[in-house]
């Protein structure tokens, strides 16, 4: 594009640019993000400097769908890429050219597609994951970057669940992948369209984002990475994207009078860009952005010092304060830093609490508090860390300290309510579930906590309402049918225990449902069945006495 010399700074500059480093060591495919972009700079280098063949659009539109199944809103690169292939050629090219374009895209993005129809039935090129994505990034909770849709549940891994979950709960049934991309879709038209004002707001702020040196984590921070690695430390105050963007800005100056033959570059680079702020800006998803302003930003160092001797000191004026507006905008600080090493502490801490390493786990969440005393999560699942330890006192301050940092941290207060109901505090535990439920009314889980709780506090009808309403949020499952028909059951209302406790039985198999369910029929009168259940509670668990006592008894009043 400009010359070999500029291709060689190009490649030092992506050498030395720390976030580039970083997401090299993580194992994760944005590290495949900068390879799969540079071999599309590339390919369409060669289609702005030769005559185009077949071969070169089949090979980008291979690379294109590789970079698409990696970072999806590469998708929109894709439109604009058909759309040149079209534009530039001869008539008698475009269809040639378009058609090996479309088929190296269908050489990956085939089987994909093919295989999301067969387990979900629905058309998907990539995943259906667009609706709720584009409610992550437009909503009115969101600062720009994801957020998430439960409070304290940020990690990726819960996000998908976490969309069919709620949509489910608001349709009352279950939902194909299409449907629940469609409910969340409709969610954010919704924000938009009530209130247009802050959504306008939210962008401005997301594209400031976008071009600013701070880089916005989900998961793993570079700052963090950064006290382990002697590189990151020296290089990251350094080669930042606060200085890569204005230092580009002066790459393209210096190379206006190629606008022409570069404009395809100046819209793919555009259209990337705004892909993310359409949706939501993390520096994983801005990083394939990363080797377009490398490219100008070395043409900049090659290209500036010749352009600016030629320029009047008016012109070089106009170029400095342009420069330091663009310096000025980049690197306002719009998120700190002790924020992204805060959630990575967190996040190594969950970890190590998935693995049952739980003092560690609790260091790094005091560590991440320490960083910022502010951080929710850190002190709620703090708590989750010393309740499985047994440690209930720690546990209900952890949640206590969340809870006042935010007050409507839906899981910090369900879990300081049972926290509480293994305290032997049931009335505390009631106050904390109903004020779940004020938040969450249509958590089934709250609600069956709830019901239980009343029972230990001897309110006995409240928790059988409670317990109903966790029925008939969650009709098909097990837990809240059993509660519900073993409460019944125990304050003399076996028959109206038997259609919940039958239903919950039938679900899981399980010897003690079966058995209770067996209880409730003897004491309707119903011996026959009751032996039924009593007898398949003993295949599943030979060795329940409980189970065994009941059907000698039913036997003995059957003769």
């Amino acid at each position: 594009l400009f010359s070999r010399r500029t291709g060689i700074v190009a490649g030092a500059i992506a050498a030395l640019y720390a976030p580039a480093i970083f997401f090299d060591g993580l194992i994760q495919k944005t590290a495949l993000d900068a390879i799969l972009t540079c071999l599309s700079l590339w390919l369409v280098s060669g289609l702005l400097t030769k005559p185009s063949t077949r071969g070169q659009w089949f090979a980008l539109g291979i690379v294109m769908a590789a970079l698409s199944l990696t970072r999806e809103n590469a998708l929109a690169l894709v439109a604009v890429l058909l759309v040149w292939c079209v534009w530039r050629a001869t008539p008698q090219d475009r269809v040639r050219d378009a058609v090996a374009f479309v088929a190296g895209l269908a050489l990956l993005l085939g089987p994909v597609a093919a295989r999301n129809y067969f387990v979900a039935g629905g058309f998907y090129l990539t995943t259906s994951q667009f609706g709720p994505n584009l409610y992550l990034g437009n909503n009115p909770y969101t600062d720009g970057t994801a957020g998430s849709l439960i409070a304290g549940r940020g990690s990726p891994e819960y996000e998908r669940q976490d969309a069919i979950d709620l949509a489910e709960r608001a349709a009352g049934r279950t939902l194909t992948p299409a449907e629940v991309s469609s409910y969340w879709t409709r969610r954010t038209l919704d924000y938009i369209t009530s209130q247009p004002v802050n959504w306008a707001r939210l962008m401005f702020r997301k594209t400031a984002l976008l071009w600013n040196r701070a880089e916005a984590f989900d998961t793993e921070s570079q700052e963090s990475y950064a006290e382990y690695s002697l590189v990151l430390r020296l290089l990251q105050p350094v080669t930042h994207f606060g200085l890569l963007v204005p230092l580009a800005c002066l790459g393209v100056m210096a190379t206006w009078r190629d606008r022409s033959r570069l404009g395809m570059l100046y819209l793919l680079m555009l259209a990337y860009a705004a892909s993310v702020i359409l949706f939501f800006v993390y520096a994983r998803y801005r990083y394939p952005l990363v080797p377009f302003l490398i490219i100008f930003a070395a043409a900049a160092i090659t290209h500036a010092p010749a352009w600016l001797r030629a320029r009047s000191r008016r012109d070089i004026a106009v170029v400095v304060a342009t420069l330091a507006a663009v310096a000025f905008f980049t690197n306002w600080p719009l998120l700190a830093t002790t924020d992204n090493r805060a959630v990575s502490e967190h996040n190594l801490a969950a970890a190590l609490q998935s693995e049952g390493q739980l003092d560690a786990a609790i260091a790094h969440y005091q560590r991440a508090i320490a960083i910022n005393p502010s951080y929710a999560p850190a002190f709620s699942n703090m708590g989750a860390a010393f309740m499985a330890k047994g440690n209930f006192a720690e546990a209900t301050h952890a949640y206590e300290q969340a809870l006042a940092i935010d007050p409507q941290f839906v899981d910090a207060r369900f879990n300081l309510g049972n926290a509480w109901m293994r305290q032997g505090r049931p009335d505390r535990a009631v106050e904390q579930f109903e004020k779940a439920a004020a938040i969450t009314p249509s958590a089934e889980d709250v609600q069956l906590n709830l019901g239980l709780a009343l029972v230990d506090a001897n309110r006995v009808s409240d928790a059988i309402a409670a317990l109903q309403r966790a029925v008939a949020l969650a009709p098909r499952a097990a837990e809240p049918r059993y509660a519900l028909g073993r409460v019944l059951l125990e304050h003399d209302r076996a028959h109206d225990a038997i259609e919940h406790l039958q239903q919950a039985a039938d679900t899981t198999h399980d010897p003690e449902m079966l058995n209770d369910l067996g209880i409730a029929l003897a004491s309707s009168g119903q011996v026959d069945q009751a032996i039924t259940r009593f007898e398949e509670a003993l295949r599943i668990n030979p060795s329940y006495a409980e189970a065994r006592q009941n059907l000698n008894a039913a036997r003995a009043q059957q003769r």
